[in-house]
């Protein structure tokens, strides 16, 4: 029975992830950026790292956030710098011009969470944030097996 509840759980969470990724390129669209590139801005602007860190941070493939790194890197957003630690490595940093997009965006997101956030309590999305991440823990641990 509580395989068939997770189960339930699992395609609503695949579904509002889904919804959540759409509402992200909304936002990010005025700036000309998508949620896939926002997060990779945002990722720059945390500390220095490069796109195999930013990929693992991220939980995205390394090959992916290259591509986009790169398109970013080429609009001028980020700039890859040396990396004292790794030769090839390059780290990434956001340009003012990448700061001041991904400023844009995030004013843009938090009015957006602000009103979605207000039809919940604090308890009942801090209940829901929980319970993903105990799910997150156990997929990462590789804990559950799937065969």
């Amino acid at each position: 029975m509580e395989g068939d509840v997770f189960s339930s759980f699992a395609i609503t969470a695949l579904r509002l992830a889904g919804h959540l990724t759409a509402a992200g390129d909304r936002l990010a669209k005025p700036e000309g950026q998508t949620s896939a590139r926002w997060q990779v801005l945002a990722a720059a602007r945390r500390s220095d790292m490069s796109v195999a860190q930013i990929a693992r941070a991220l939980g995205l493939a390394r090959q992916g956030v290259q591509r986009l790194a790169d398109v970013l890197e080429r609009e001028g957003l980020i700039a890859y710098a040396d990396n004292p630690q790794h030769q090839r490595a390059k780290l990434v940093r956001l340009t003012a011009e990448g700061a001041a997009r991904l400023g844009a965006i995030e004013i843009a997101q938090a009015g957006w969470a602000n009103e979605l956030g207000a039809a919940f309590t604090s308890a009942e999305l801090d209940a829901a944030r929980v319970v993903m991440a105990r799910v997150m823990e156990m997929l990462e641990a590789d804990e559950v097996p799937v065969d």
